[in-house]
């Protein structure tokens, strides 16, 4: 048997025709099967009921795998994998903030599907002053879709660049590597318009629930795998990835990544500490206030049908998270970091690289070639799922509160309100391609990490106060929402990610700006410790001077809250 070469774009060149094939051919089965669903949905699609919320018809399992599909996004089947390979029990912790925030989602679940209808913001509209507060969830909800947007798509560029063995300077069929991930986004982009524009939420949700089957598949074939190389015991898998990584038994315990003393650097030891909460922070607090998690839980008929969709998807997320683990380790031990980094130095090759190595080791050269393809086909199937979710919920909020609601005086026929929202479908793809465009090269499990601190700081202090503070009013929703997200952006804008941050092994600039701008005066990469309080306090204090009282209806809506009472009627 030929040996292959030890760089891994060499050995994926190498088998590039196979590999290209077949990977090709299952992009194109899950696309073809998933645009016979789109256009089967488009043929049941008759009103916004069925546009925005599938109808209602969907079950507590089939729900429950929609939220797996929506939450498992290309940062938890890329990124984080890949930081666990880079930085060891550091990179762990973002499965572990992702999977304790469904602890807070369970409560919620059944309340915000009693209380809303189609949007996040038909909750607070419910109480106040429907046109100013459904602007500002407007704004909010599409903040915060276009920014976990950018983070599938770059994931995306990413993916396609690894498969065709592109680094840069490298070139196939006349692309270099950079034109080769911008073509990739811009393809995931279109695709992800056609799926909202004609398929509306119920092949939103049929297209979740094949993702998240998939998705659960191959990543449960590549854990097995990985823990038979080392005869399924982990203790043997994690002495090998901490061997393997170069930095020994501290790849295994904290401190790798956030918080390593440096002697002299106290600040900055600090500020890595406080990054790791704001971290924590912004995960487990954001995931509640998901524009497109908030919206799956209006799919099904009743609140409790959407309490049993969230427990079945606690069942399935963290099943998948621990895998995770084994495909985060595992890479370390059986890829290691140079080869990682040398095929992306953010790390989100490293599923694929660890998919191409064990096959490699079960099957040669084609076997290589075969499952690298397939895990990079899931992968391409995760984007498009996700990206089809964020799409729906962010041109629903424009159509059904922006156009329909507000200039429309909340009368607008059903026909132009649905054509409104395949319109803003085609908008929010087209700024979501820019953007993602400009960030490539980042973490997308980083990248995740910010929309979910905008969530957080934005989005949740106006569902926690509608729901139970009386006192809240329409000052406190615009307060909240305008206070949180001025400041998570311009905390980003100030912070290492915008500009000043130079990845210290290489020296080269991890910056979204170019080199030379330097704005960097505040330390922390998510701004969610800070941010999150500031949220809150706009709200509140913004409730406390307003002569407007929002406790007309408060008393109706608690009752509807825990009853269903009326639920769908507004």
């Amino acid at each position: 048997m030929p040996s292959l070469p030890t760089d891994p774009t060499e050995a994926i060149v190498g088998s590039l025709g196979v590999t290209h094939l077949w990977t090709l051919g299952l992009c194109a089965l899950f696309v073809l099967v998933t645009l016979v669903i789109t256009v089967r949905a488009r043929r049941t699609t008759k009103g916004a009921v069925d546009f925005y919320a599938g109808g209602r018809g969907f079950s507590g399992t089939q729900n429950g795998l929609a939220l797996t599909g929506d939450y498992l996004s290309a940062a938890s089947f890329l990124g984080i994998a890949g930081m666990i390979s880079l930085q060891g029990y550091d990179g762990l912790l973002y499965s572990i903030g992702f999977l304790v925030a469904w602890l807070l989602v369970l409560p919620m679940a059944q309340l915000t599907r009693n209380t809303g209808r189609f949007t996040m913001a038909d909750l607070p509209a419910f109480r106040m002053r429907r046109m100013r507060v459904r602007l500002a969830c407007t704004i909010s909800t599409v903040t915060v879709c276009v920014f976990y947007l950018v983070a599938q798509m770059v994931g995306a560029g990413a993916l396609v660049s690894l498969l065709l063995g592109l680094r840069d300077g490298g070139t196939f069929l006349g692309m270099s590597a950079a034109e080769a991930r911008t073509g990739a986004i811009v393809l995931v982009g279109v695709l992800m318009i056609v799926y909202v524009m004609y398929g509306g939420m119920k092949a939103a949700t049929w297209l979740q629930i094949i993702k998240a089957v998939v998705l659960l598949s191959a990543t449960g074939l590549l854990t097995v795998m990985v823990l038979a190389v080392f005869s399924f015991d982990p203790r043997a898998l994690l002495s090998g990835a901490a061997e393997a990584s170069g930095h020994g038994q501290a790849f295994l315990e904290p401190g790798l990544r956030f918080g390593v003393e440096v002697p002299g650097e106290g600040a900055r030891t600090f500020f890595d500490k406080m990054d790791l909460i704001s971290l924590g922070l912004a995960l487990v607090l954001g995931t509640v206030a998901l524009p497109h998690i908030l919206i799956r839980f209006y799919t099904v008929p009743d609140g409790r049908a959407a309490r049993s969709s969230v427990n079945r998807t606690i069942a399935l997320v963290g099943a998948f998270y621990l895998m995770t683990l084994a495909l985060g380790f595992g890479a370390a031990a059986l890829v290691g970091s140079e080869r990682i980094m040398a095929a992306d130095p953010s790390g989100n090759s490293a599923v694929p690289l660890l998919a191409e190595e064990l096959g490699r080791r079960a099957a040669g050269p084609v076997g290589a070639a075969v499952l690298l393809a397939l895990i990079c086909a899931v992968a391409l199937a995760t984007i498009l799922a996700v990206i089809a979710s964020l799409t729906l919920a962010s041109s629903s909020s424009i159509a059904h509160d922006l156009f329909g609601h507000i200039l429309m005086w909340g009368r607008p026929r059903e026909s132009q309100e649905m054509g409104v929202a395949r319109l803003s479908a085609c908008v929010i793809g087209a700024v979501a391609i820019a953007l993602a465009v400009q960030a490539q090269g980042q973490n997308v499990a980083f990248l995740v990490g910010l929309a979910f601190a905008i969530a957080a700081a934005a989005n949740l202090p106006v569902i926690v106060l509608t729901l139970f503070w009386r006192r809240f009013n329409t000052a406190g929703v615009e307060g909240g929402i305008y206070g949180g997200l001025a400041a998570t952006l311009l905390l980003m804008l100030l912070s290492p990610v915008v500009s000043g941050k130079v990845d210290p092994r290489t020296g080269e600039s991890l910056s979204l700006l170019p080199v030379g701008i330097d704005i960097n005066v505040f330390p922390l990469e998510n701004p969610a410790l800070i941010a999150v309080p500031i949220g809150f306090l706009c709200a509140i204090v913004c409730s406390l001077l307003s002569s407007e009282r929002g406790n007309a209806r408060f008393t109706e809506m608690r009752v509807r809250s825990l009853t269903g009472r009326g639920a769908d009627r507004d």
